[in-house]
Parts: structure tokens; C-alpha cells; sequence
């Protein structure tokens, strides 16, 4: 007995492309508005224009911004979503097979989604090149020309002011960028491509409209993490609505599909397979909740080193803009909860859900639009709270950013607190996925131990208060507070970190993905089985990479370049951090890895390490020669002790931080051998239980057989 199936008619795509249509005209008069008012148009805005570079530049600069943070953020975007949430070949799983189809093609979403970063890519990279030249224009009030004066003016800002310099650099990463990924297919190169084009986030945060704050560390983190939520949560939306078709087309086969397993002889109870259109929405509504919480977050932080006052959100022109950048982000968050909790959910119920869907994706667009259009308005606008520096500044002001923190005591080494947002971010994220992934796993009914937890949260609080705290101020000041800092980064929180276990955690907790993508925990099964994976963690390249840091660090010109700037010294934090990471990971982790050194050299590795410490404490102790003395011997406190005095109780405090933390690692090592063994010695014991100990008897037969082969002697 047959059966026919009847699926439904496909509908004829809906206009997608009307609807936002008078927001999009409303969100470029909105712009266009904010451009007059703020004077940008007029050259009545910059105070640091020299004079009027023309209406070329007044127009263009601003044009070519708006252009290069919207290239920008689809690039990266297109390439985050290839690398992890598109399937990059076909499979079995389409609908209609051609006679040339091959289940190893690409898929259509794949190859148009690297379509669409290619083109961004040449984009973002013609944009940049004009903002570099339009900001020279601006800034020396030279109108565009030919001249050799120009020609002459704009190499040499290139060469020595630091907006030049930074913006010579996203030229070269967005022409690199633009350059590798209209070649590499793989994941693998699509996520260094990814990670390439987020480097251009520093930078431009580095020169962004915050930087020149007061607060010239808390400014250039927390712009940092606002451009990479930008990046993620703006570009996504841009892919989406340029991949609206496809997905429509993909989203009616689902549905098509679905109708044809309902008529079947499936089960009632079987649910059918969610199709990509709303699998991808669902990976890139992930994204985006973190990234509008980061967005959130870090405007509020950024806003808040900007003006001084409430009422100024209303009475300047930066406040007025700033208040329409937080009542667009609430709009675009309501959305957002609309695409995840009621649309999302019904795109296989029917057609209406799809396209009201694609609708509030283009609707978004134009938002957002606008949004970077009033941001880069911001960057022209002066902000009520001064950005230069006050007459009477001290030198350590100078020198640091920062006014002289109180004589140090014992208590202001804990109360004493100057955020650092970017490790702030890190740790607030790592304690949360570390406990909802804990809860996820006891809700399933599996067990994980409370000391891990305890540890892991232990070792952040540690990293916390080592990039936040007192360490922190007071090792921009004293020899000896960069030694706390750095000494607690390498060996104090990574061994609790290490033995919280976050990758045995993350690799029974993250779901699996079958469709061919690669999820975080693909990716984390990627970098363990990496062949930089196993050079890195081999014992002897980790007992030299930890020794060595510390011994090119202090004795070469990088430790002057991490006092002098931020990256550097954002850079020292994670190389530090990551160092001590891997050591102890490879003596005492339990976190899997692509090979172990064996107990006894695990101990001598770490014997070794005790008196490389020992020796370069010594040698500090006993120095008469301050190291950095242009930095730490100009910062003009009076404290009753002088530089070359804190030197060496640097030092000494290297020797400690260094030997106590070592003894307990050898410890916990020898606890680990002990217990491996203990293990070894019962499984042993069961074997011969089971086999009734013929290993034993074997060995015994085998000496008989000698000795009655031999006879007497």
C-alpha cells in the first residue's frame, strides 16, 4: 500500500528589502543631522585643525570612517561565522544532488559567507587607506593635492605622530587580511584570519576617541572590548541580512523536509533536525548575547571617564549623542530578545516567522548604521571631561598617566583598587562558564569536584586582584611591585588555576557538533592535538620558555618598551600568565595532553627552575646598578627608601614568590606520583587476580627452563 506526500507550495519570497526602507532614510538624515550640528561639515568642530582642508575632507572623512567600521565589522564577522558556525562542505545532507554534486563541495552558505568577507576585505582596506589620508588632511588643515609639501607632510606623519602610525597598521592588516581570505578554505586558516583582523581593534583603540582620556588604561581597554563587541554583534547582523536569500531558501527546504518526516513513518515523538538557516541564527544569537553585554558594559565604563555629570548627557552635544548611542542599543537589545525567544524558536512552524525574521535582521542594519554613524561623529567631538594634561603634573603623572599612589602599606596592597577592564572582562567571563558549565554537567547527573571549582575561582580572584588591585598600582611605581605582579602571574595563580582542570571541564560539558562546523569544543580538541600544542608543552621547551622569559625580560630593552606602553604591558600580563599556565600544566595538570614527562623528571624540572630563581634573586639583590633607572629612579615619591633599595627588595621578593610556590608544586607532584602509583599497584593486583598470576608463573617457568637447560654446572 503507497502512500503520496503532499508538501507544501513554496511561497514566493516575500520583499524583504521594503520594509526598512524608511528607517534606513531616517537613520542617514539622523546622521546627516548630527554631522551639521556637531560642526563637522562647517570645520567649526576640531580644535586640532590648523585650518580648513576643504569640503573634500569635511565630507569625505567622515563618509570613509562610517564606510571603514562597517567593512570592517562585516569582514571579521564573515570569516568568525566560516570558521565556526557555517559547515564548510555540503555533505549528504541537501536536498536535490546534481549529477556533478560531490559531498566534499562546498557548501552554498560556506562559499557565499567567504564571498562576502573577500569583498568587505577590499573595502575595509580602500577605507582605510582614505582615512589615513583624510585624518592627515584634517589634522595639518591641508586641503588633497599632489603637492610635494603634501606628499612630503603626510610620509613623515606616517612615520613619526602615533594616529598615523596606527592607522598605517589597519592598512596593512586589512590589505593582509583582504589578501588571505580569498584563499584559505580551511578552519584552521580561517580562524588565524579571524584573529588577524581583530588586531586592528588595538590600534584603533589605541588612537580612538578615548585614549587621550584621563584614565588612559581604563579608556583604551574598555574601547578595545567596545570595538570587538561592535565587530561581532554589528558584522554578524550585516552577514545575515547580505545572506538573507540563501537562508530563505535553506529555511522553506527545512520546512519542506520537516513536512515530509511529520507524513512519515516516524515516530510521533521524534523531533526533526532544526535546518541550518535556524541553527546558524541560533550559534550567532550566542555571539551576539555576549557581545551586546560587552557593547553594554564597556560604553557605560567609557562614558563614564568622558563626562563628569549626569545633566551633561543632555546639555552638551557629546552627552546628546552618547544618550542616543544607549537608547539605540536598548532598541537593538529588545530586538535581539525578539529573534531569540519568539522567532527563532517558529521558523519551522511556518513562512511568516522567516520573514518577519529577515525584516528585523535589515531593520537592525539600519540601527546599527546610524549607531556607527553617531560614533564616528564622537570621535570629532571634544567631550566635557579635559583631555590634557594639568600644569603642575607630577612626575610620576608624567610618566605614568597616573597621579603617585599613598606610601604602600600592608593594607593598601588589598583595598587599594584601579580596574584593568580587559583582565576584568576575562575573569568575569572565565568564573561564569566555568560555573554554568559545572551546573550544566550535575544537572545531567554527572559529578564534578567542589575543590576544582573552588581552585579554579580561587586562581581568578588571584588574577583579579594581581591586574586590578594593589599589584597593580603600585607596579608602575616601585621595582618591587612589578615584582609581586609578575611572580604572582607566573607561579601563584596558574597553579590553582591548572588545578581547577577548565579543559576537562569544557570537553565533557560543550556539546558535540555532527554538521562539520567546529564549536569550542572542536577547537579546544584542535589546539591539544596541535603540533604547537606539543612543542609548547614538551617539559624541557616549558622549563626554558618559563626560565628564559624572566632573564631576557628584565636584562633587555623589553621591559622598558611594557612600562612605556599599554599593549606591552597587556602583552606582559598574558605572556606571563600563559608561561606559568603551561609549566604547571605540564607538572602537575590533569587536563589531557599530547605527551607527559615522566615523575622523576618532573621533579628535577622543578629542582632546576628553585635555583634558576635563586641564582637571577641573587643577582639582583646584590646589583648596584638599577635596572630602567630613567622610569624607576624619576618617579619622585619619598617614601624613606630609594630606588636601588626597592630594587633589591624586589629581589628578595622574587626568591620568595618563586621558592614557595615551587616547593608546593613538588608537593602536589609528589602527591600525583604517589596516587598514580597506588593506581598502577591495584590494577596490577587485579590482573593477577584474574589471570591467577600467570605473568608471575611465565617468569618463574622461564628461569626453570634456563637453569634445566643448563644443567649443573
Amino acid at each position: 500500500m503507497s502512500s503520496s506526500v503532499t508538501l507544501p507550495a513554496r511561497q514566493a519570497p516575500a520583499r524583504l528589502w521594503t520594509a526598512p526602507l524608511p528607517l534606513t532614510a531616517a537613520a542617514l538624515c539622523t546622521g546627516l543631522l548630527a554631522l551639521i550640528v556637531t560642526g563637522v561639515l562647517t570645520g567649526t568642530n576640531d580644535p586640532s585643525e590648523l585650518s580648513d582642508p576643504g569640503a573634500l575632507t569635511r565630507w569625505g572623512l567622515p563618509v570613509a570612517r562610517f564606510v571603514h567600521h562597517l567593512a570592517m565589522a562585516t569582514a571579521i564577522a564573515a570569516v568568525i561565522l566560516a570558521a565556526v558556525a557555517v559547515p564548510p562542505q555540503a555533505g549528504p545532507r541537501r536536498r536535490r544532488k546534481l549529477p556533478t554534486d560531490d559531498p566534499a563541495a562546498e557548501h552554498p552558505l560556506f562559499a557565499r559567507t567567504l564571498q562576502i568577507a573577500s569583498l568587505a576585505g577590499v573595502v575595509w582596506t580602500v577605507a582605510a587607506v582614505a582615512v589615513l589620508v583624510l585624518t592627515f588632511s584634517s589634522l595639518s588643515g591641508l586641503e588633497l593635492s599632489a603637492s610635494d609639501s603634501f606628499a612630503a607632510g603626510f610620509f613623515g606623519y606616517v612615520q613619526s605622530i602615533a594616529t598615523g602610525q596606527a592607522w598605517a597598521a589597519v592598512v596593512l592588516i586589512a590589505a593582509v587580511f583582504a589578501t588571505l581570505v580569498t584563499a584559505v578554505r580551511a578552519p584552521a586558516g580561517l580562524f588565524f584570519i579571524a584573529v588577524l583582523g581583530l588586531t586592528a581593534i588595538l590600534p584603533m583603540a589605541l588612537v580612538g576617541h578615548s585614549a587621550s582620556g584621563d584614565d588612559h588604561y581604563a579608556a583604551v581597554n574598555s574601547l578595545g572590548l567596545h570595538l570587538l563587541g561592535v565587530v561581532i554583534w554589528v558584522g554578524g547582523l550585516v552577514v545575515l541580512a547580505l545572506l538573507g536569500p540563501a537562508l530563505s531558501r535553506e529555511a522553506a527546504e527545512a520546512r519542506e523536509r520537516s513536512a515530509a518526516t511529520s507524513t512519515s513513518a516516524a515516530p510521533a515523538s521524534a523531533k526533526p533536525a532544526p535546518g541550518m538557516t535556524e541553527t546558524l541564527l541560533r550559534r550567532y544569537s550566542t555571539l551576539a548575547g555576549l557581545a551586546l553585554l560587552t557593547v553594554a558594559a564597556s560604553g557605560i565604563i567609557n562614558a563614564s571617564l568622558r563626562i563628569e555629570s549626569l545633566g551633561q548627557l543632555t546639555s552638551t552635544s557629546y552627552g546628546l549623542m552618547l544618550s542616543a548611542k544607549l537608547l539605540a542599543t536598548l532598541a537593538l537589545a529588545v530586538i535581539g530578545w525578539m529573534h531569540r525567544s519568539w522567532i527563532i524558536p517558529r521558523l519551522g512552524s511556518g513562512a511568516r516567522p522567516a520573514g518577519l525574521l529577515f525584516q528585523l535582521i535589515l531593520v537592525e542594519v539600519a540601527i546599527m548604521a546610524a549607531v556607527i554613524g553617531v560614533s564616528t561623529i564622537l570621535g570629532r567631538t571634544a567631550p566635557p571631561v579635559p583631555e590634557e594634561l594639568p600644569p603642575d603634573a607630577t612626575p610620576a603623572r608624567l610618566l605614568t598617566g597616573y597621579d603617585l599612589p599613598p606610601e604602600p602599606t600592608g593594607s593598601l596592597w588589598l583595598t587599594l583598587w584601579r580596574p584593568d577592564w580587559l583582565w576584568v572582562a576575562i575573569v568575569v567571563f572565565l568564573a561564569a562558564w566555568y560555573v554554568l558549565a559545572m551546573v550544566r554537567m550535575r544537572r545531567r547527573g554527572d559529578s564534578w569536584s567542589v575543590l576544582r571549582t573552588a581552585s579554579w575561582l580561587f586562581g581568578l580572584l588571584v588574577l583579579l586582584w594581581v591586574t586590578s588591585g594593589g599589584p597593580a598600582v603600585y607596579g608602575m611605581v616601585l621595582f618591587s611591585g612589578h615584582m609581586i605582579q609578575h611572580m604572582t602571574l607566573t607561579m601563584v595563580a596558574p597553579i590553582f588555576l591548572v588545578m581547577g582542570s577548565p579543559v576537562t571541564l569544557a570537553l565533557r560539558a560543550l556539546p558535540v557538533r555532527t554538521d562539520g562546523t567546529r564549536g569550542p569544543r572542536e577547537w579546544i580538541l584542535w589546539i591539544v592535538h596541535s603540533r604547537f600544542s606539543r612543542i609548547i608543552t614538551n617539559p624541557i621547551v616549558a622549563a626554558v620558555n618559563f626560565a628564559g622569559s624572566l632573564l631576557i625580560f628584565y636584562y633587555t630593552p623589553i621591559f622598558g618598551l611594557v612600562l612605556e606602553y599599554h599593549v606591552g604591558h597587556e602583552l606582559m600580563i598574558f605572556h606571563f600568565l600563559a608561561t606559568g599556565y603551561i609549566f604547571a600544566l605540564v607538572l602537575i595538570g590533569q587536563d589531557p595532553l599530547p605527551a607527559r614527562p615522566a615523575h622523576p623528571m618532573r621533579l628535577i624540572i622543578l629542582l632546576a627552575t628553585m635555583v634558576f630563581h635563586a641564582f637571577l634573586a641573587v643577582a639582583m639583590t646584590s646589583s648596584d646598578q638599577l635596572i630602567q633607572a630613567s622610569w624607576f629612579g624619576n618617579m619622585g615619591y619619598d617614601w624613606g627608601f630609594t630606588a636601588l633599595e626597592d630594587q633589591r627588595s624586589g629581589g628578595e621578593l622574587m626568591w620568595a614568590l618563586g621558592e614557595i610556590p615551587a616547593i608546593l608544586m613538588s608537593f602536589v607532584a609528589g602527591v600525583i606520583w604517589s596516587r598514580e602509583d597506588k593506581r598502577e599497584t591495584r590494577r596490577l593486583d587485579r590482573e593477577a587476580d584474574r589471570t591467577q598470576n600467570a605473568e608471575l608463573n611465565d617468569y618463574n617457568d622461564m628461569f626453570a627452563e634456563m637453569a634445566e637447560r643448563d644443567g649443573p654446572r
